[in-house]
């Protein structure tokens, strides 16, 4: 297996992410990006809605990226032009904290959209729902979140104001585009494993209405790096306890077939007014 350099201690995770935003240059012709775009599960088509892709990269040819973990995630890297002329770079190799690289990995890929010279950050995920109104196949937006991984992808005594994390502006823009969007807190979970009904009790308890394994560390790292964040979480499944039967993970890969359409339509159309 390959080392990969933000392994390293003595790396600097933010000139890791520049020589990684070099090599994305190099391989799409694009010298610059204005918008970046990470598919979560479900979310996949939307790449081809945005716009015309110009080049697709495999994400193991950048420094830093490593190959997804889990099925429903591409593993490509997408320059994307929209009608309008922004240039979108369409992220669709996640690493996801539970594959136990560390932060640094997990939040490579919103460091290396930054130094492309991206603004703005849209972080999607398939996730559980704990509001029982929000059937499978219903996509929200992050109002805040939650983040129980215990973890971060500030290194030293890095101070980040997260008032606004998810930014209003943007949530605003979006629901002026779908007027039926709901909101709520997101819950990120360490995983692998699915939440207890216990744990999804506790979610609701502090304040969360969809739990999931990712998007929180890189909502941070995005801040840090001073981009605007618009999250989005598809609803794949009613949380443990919630609904009553097991939860599988064909189930969210299923409802995020069946929804790809119609978010995918959102989405595209979120990102072209951005």
């Amino acid at each position: 297996m390959s080392h990969n350099p933000l392994d390293s201690t003595d790396a600097d995770p933010f000139e890791v992410a520049a020589q990684a935003a070099d090599d994305i240059a190099r391989l799409t012709g694009v010298d610059r990006h204005d918008i970046a775009l990470t598919l979560g599960s479900g979310w996949g088509k939307a790449a081809e809605l945005v716009g015309e892709t110009t080049a697709t990269i495999p994400a193991t040819e950048v420094t830093g990226f490593s190959k997804p973990a889990l099925e429903g995630h591409v593993g490509t890297l997408r320059s994307v032009v929209t009608p309008r002329g922004r240039r979108v770079l369409v992220i669709g190799a996640r690493t996801h904290f539970y594959e136990g690289h560390g932060p640094r990995r997990v939040v490579h890929s919103v460091r290396t959209a930054a130094a492309t010279g991206a603004r703005t950050m849209v972080l999607t995920n398939g996730a559980g729902g704990i509001k029982p109104t929000w059937k499978p196949g219903t996509p929200v937006l992050i109002s805040d979140h939650i983040n129980l991984t215990g973890s971060t992808p500030l290194e030293g005594a890095t101070f980040v104001d997260l008032t606004d994390l998810y930014a209003l502006r943007l949530r605003d823009l979006a629901r002026s585009i779908d007027p039926s969007l709901d909101e709520g807190v997101y819950c990120q979970f360490t995983g692998p494993q699915y939440e207890t009904p216990a744990e999804v009790r506790m979610a609701k308890t502090i304040g969360g209405h969809i739990v999931g394994m990712s998007t929180a560390l890189e909502a941070i790292a995005a801040r840090q790096a001073g981009m605007e964040v618009l999250g989005f979480s598809l609803i794949t499944n009613m949380a443990a306890g919630i609904q009553t039967t097991p939860l599988s993970h064909q189930e969210v890969i299923d409802a995020g077939r069946e929804a790809e359409p119609v978010i995918s339509d959102l989405l595209a159309r979120v990102i072209g007014a951005l």
